[in-house]
């Protein structure tokens, strides 16, 4: 079978304008939907979305075209798409005929002559950071719940589908500093939704792909977004912008970690990247640096290999390039069954012949066993191009809900990082500090004791941190209103505590340190 025509982007702005004259958008399809069809969506399960859209208005027909991929009657499509026939030439729809029906009223009697047409791509609407209407196209079975409906993407080569908006995709948008900046490079661009996002804070983007189909769709969304014109160029890792830097750098990679014969099925590219273990991971992050600006910012979902008789700090700490400091959050850990499952459920192996899903199973874990690999951690990494000569690297387990978007307080994180590069112990005291916003103290201890076991400050912004502080760490970080340097609230704690103050001058520094790096304290500058 052929592979289908992709559509033609020259129509994109007229089809934008219908969508958007229909609410077809992220929040015109919860309207219609509801809360709980609209997240079934997300889960590849359409019924309740196909229950909900049973009226035939020209929202229900779009979000049955693009969203759930059926046939609809020619006349309700014309109904919802006034210029209809120059989006089946642009190949956007196509004719799909459909079962004969005996017309009952004059509207079932227009929608039976002639045939049905349904969509050639999946169309989703999507909300951008400024809440503007934007629509990622991707392979048909591609934007709702990932990749689980390939079937439906007919003369589709399946290592080169283009997948939509998916969990990774918003983690690494909510990452993402949104700082102004001058040039943005999307590694690895897929369906274009990182780079439609650097559109609106970025002057110049540029997004590669290996996937030549994968360009046209990230040229789609692009277009149908109404994004600014973005550089387009086909290469792996880092090769099309050899000798080019960027202010920052993000990157959805295919970080999968699969057999090296790709399990006897074909690489994916979406999500194999075709190197052994997680070198393309490693890869990735070493080269960084030679293509950021200074001060230039990259941020990347990955996955790395948790190895027999090596912690998987010190692996991670080997790939940061240097003078860049580094913050690496591990968010979870699979043991390598459960990994391996995931994956051959996601390229719908499970569903085919139990032999040979059992054979690809085995190759992934005689893989694992070879390289001694006892599990998988996915997370997120963050490099800035500080040029340090001493670059700060943090690597931590964080498995808790953060709050979203997130960039700003990776921002913040690696502001706090320069603050506390610049101050010694003698330097921090003189510096005054304010408690931040949202941070408050809980106290556990038995009913009518003198004082609490535990004193444990918590905020609810950011990374959503609680941390155990004594009586000196709550006292200090309860007066923190930027009026006195911290070195005079610490002889003031001595005196009221009879401490002292020299020997709790040696001791505080660290105490503070830690609270201004997890952001309970924020430095007055």
């Amino acid at each position: 079978m052929s592979t289908p025509r992709l559509p033609a982007p020259g129509s994109a702005a007229p089809l934008r304008d219908e969508l958007r004259a229909a609410a077809f958008t992220a929040d015109g399809c919860l309207e219609l939907l509801g809360a709980v069809a609209y997240a079934a969506l997300s889960r590849a399960e359409t019924v309740p979305a196909l229950r909900a859209t049973r009226g035939g208005s020209p929202l229900e027909t779009l979000v049955r075209l693009f969203l759930l991929q059926q046939a609809v009657p020619r006349g309700r499509a014309r109904a919802a798409l006034k210029d209809l026939e120059r989006y089946e030439a642009d190949g956007w729809l196509q004719t799909a005929p459909r079962a004969a029906q005996a017309p009952r009223t004059a509207r079932a009697a227009e929608d039976s002559r002639g045939d049905a047409v349904r969509a050639t791509v999946d169309v989703r609407p999507y909300a951008g950071d400024g809440g503007e209407d934007w629509w990622i196209v991707s392979d048909l079975g591609c934007s709702v719940g990932g990749a689980a409906g390939i079937g439906s993407a007919p003369g589709v080569d399946r290592a080169d589908l283009v997948l939509g908006v998916g969990g990774a995709s918003t983690t690494l948008a909510g990452l993402t500093v949104r700082q102004p900046f001058a040039s943005a490079l999307d590694l690895g661009t897929g369906s274009g939704v990182q780079a439609l996002h650097a559109s609106r804070h970025t002057t110049r983007v540029t997004a590669t792909d290996v996937n030549p189909r994968a360009l046209h769709f990230a040229r789609l969304t692009l277009a149908l977004s109404g994004a600014g014109e973005t550089d387009l160029r086909q290469g792996g890792l880092f090769e099309p912008v050899a000798g080019e830097r960027y202010d920052l750098i993000v990157s959805n990679p295919p970080f999968v970690i699969s057999p090296g014969n790709a399990a006897e099925g074909g690489r994916l590219t979406y999500r194999d990247g075709g190197m052994a273990g997680d070198d393309l991971c490693r890869s990735l992050v070493q080269q960084s640096a030679e293509h950021l600006n200074d001060g230039g910012w990259c941020q990347l979902l990955a996955n790395w290999q948790h190895v027999e008789g090596q912690d998987w700090r010190d692996r991670l700490a080997s790939w940061v390039p240097p003078g860049c400091d580094a913050w690496i959050v591990q968010r979870e850990v699979q043991d390598v069954a459960q990994y391996a499952e995931l994956w051959l459920r996601d390229g719908g192996d499970h569903r085919g012949d139990p032999t040979a899903y059992a054979a690809r199973y085995d190759a992934w874990l005689a893989e694992f066993e070879h390289s001694k690999v006892n599990g998988i951690g996915f997370g997120w990494i963050t490099l800035r191009r500080s040029g340090a000569e001493q670059p700060v690297f943090s690597a931590e387990e964080w498995p808790h809900p953060v709050e979203q978007p997130l960039g700003p307080h990776v921002a913040d994180w690696f502001t706090r990082q320069d603050f506390l590069r610049a101050h010694d112990d003698a330097a921090l005291l003189a510096a005054r500090f304010t408690l931040a916003p949202d941070v408050v103290q809980e106290q556990v201890g038995l009913p009518g004791a003198e004082d609490p076991e535990h004193v444990v400050l918590r905020s609810a912004r950011g990374m959503r941190r609680a941390t155990k502080v004594d009586t000196v760490g709550a006292g200090f970080a309860g007066v923190c209103d930027g009026t006195l340097p911290a070195g005079r609230i610490v002889d003031a704690i001595a005196q009221l505590l009879r401490e002292d103050p020299v020997i709790l001058r040696d001791r505080t520094p660290e105490s503070i340190r830690l609270l201004v790096e997890q952001g309970f304290l924020e430095p007055v500058r």
